[in-house]
């Protein structure tokens, strides 16, 4: 089995930033323990930023972009050193490999990145992944390791992707204020919880939370893989949750399997805009996988050039589909309720076509 194993800020460090040695440990072992069992596992891994901070001896986390890239680039050499320090104690060598969104959006950089991963693997190594973000440009970024998460496990074909984190898997209610809360053990593919946009933007130190899990196990679903979220502290997650032993909460996969650009797009990608359709651009969307063009479109929110991400939402307001526009929000706009015949003065004539468009309804 390829695992795909990701470890948040809020669990690697202390509430001064400092990275947790004991937590480390504890993933290190539980990675070689999966290896001993013949696996093969990938480690993604937040906590550059937040030991970048403590690494510079900062009273508190800066909040502009510019000092969070570079303290990314303190910290994560501090990191790496005290994943190979301890993988080491298992004869187990880390391979550092950071990543941006670029990589899973361009098809050769895709296929780059899989190679060289996968040689890795063959080579004997335990991936240890991280987003670039000292140079990551802010405006298209991963936003948490969550989403790289569960896009690497579609990129390495993984079969599991454990998210560990500082809470023991998705509960019924907030327990943090409802002492009757309890975890759900397994969630179906077509459970509606995948569709649910859950509260909380994660700690001071970590940029995720629930919600960010909850979008990684659907990535993850619609990938074909299963996820698993349970707690780091948990002595044996990580080898519980390959031989399907009950620990968290586990997502089943879908058997729907969306390519990693479409992915992108429909779970992870900051949406821009949104348009409206009638009933009959929705039915042939939905029903028959059709381009979107501009006669089924009455409204358009937002301003966008060529290539963001949009909703797609029917005349209830009930979104059915993400997708790339080939048009500008300006041009949308001009050409609405349009038919075809009557744009053949322009260049493009769809809103977006279908190898962009991901139907979610």
């Amino acid at each position: 089995m390829r695992v795909v194993v990701k470890v948040g800020t809020s669990s690697l460090t202390d509430v001064e930033g400092r990275i947790r040695l004991d937590v480390i440990t504890s993933v290190a072992r539980q990675l070689a323990a999966a290896r001993s069992a013949g696996h093969e596992v990938l480690l993604v891994t937040s906590g550059a930023v937040a030991s970048g901070v403590a690494g510079l001896g900062l009273s508190e986390r800066p909040q502009d972009v510019l000092s969070l890239q570079a303290l990314s680039a303190v910290g994560q050499p501090q990191l790496m050193a005290a994943y190979n320090q301890a993988l080491a104690e298992y004869s187990l060598v880390a391979a550092q490999v950071l990543l941006v969104p670029h990589d899973f959006v361009d098809r050769q950089q895709y296929l780059h990145a899989r190679n060289t991963i996968g040689r890795l693997l063959e080579l004997g190594c335990i991936p240890v992944v991280n987003e670039n973000d000292a140079i990551a440009n802010n405006e298209i970024r991963y936003g948490d390791n969550d989403h790289l998460a569960s896009l690497l496990s579609h990129l390495v074909s993984a079969d599991m992707l454990v998210l560990l984190t500082d809470t023991a898997g998705l509960y019924t209610a907030d327990p943090r204020t409802n002492p009757d809360a309890t975890v759900i053990s397994l969630v179906s593919s077509d459970d509606p919880l995948l569709a649910v946009s859950t509260s909380g933007a994660g700690t001071e130190r970590g940029s995720g939370g629930m919600a960010s899990k909850l979008a990684a196990a659907r990535i993850a679903s619609w990938s074909g893989v299963t996820a698993v979220i349970a707690a780091a502290s948990a002595e044996d997650a990580v080898i519980n949750a390959i031989n399907g032993k009950e620990v968290g909460t586990r997502f089943l996969p879908h058997d729907r399997n969306l390519s990693a650009r479409k992915l992108w797009i429909a779970f992870a990608a900051e949406v821009e805009g949104t348009v409206v359709l009638d009933d009959g651009a929705r039915d042939a969307i939905v029903s028959r996988g059709t381009s979107l063009l501009p006669a089924g479109v009455t409204a358009v929110h937002g301003t966008f050039d060529v290539g963001a991400t949009l909703e797609v939402v029917d005349s209830g307001g009930v979104v059915i589909a993400r997708g790339m526009s080939a048009m500008s929000s300006s041009q949308a706009l001009s050409c609405m309720g349009k038919r075809t015949a009557d744009l053949a003065d322009m260049s493009v004539v769809e809103v977006m076509h279908r190898d962009d468009l991901v139907v979610l309804a």
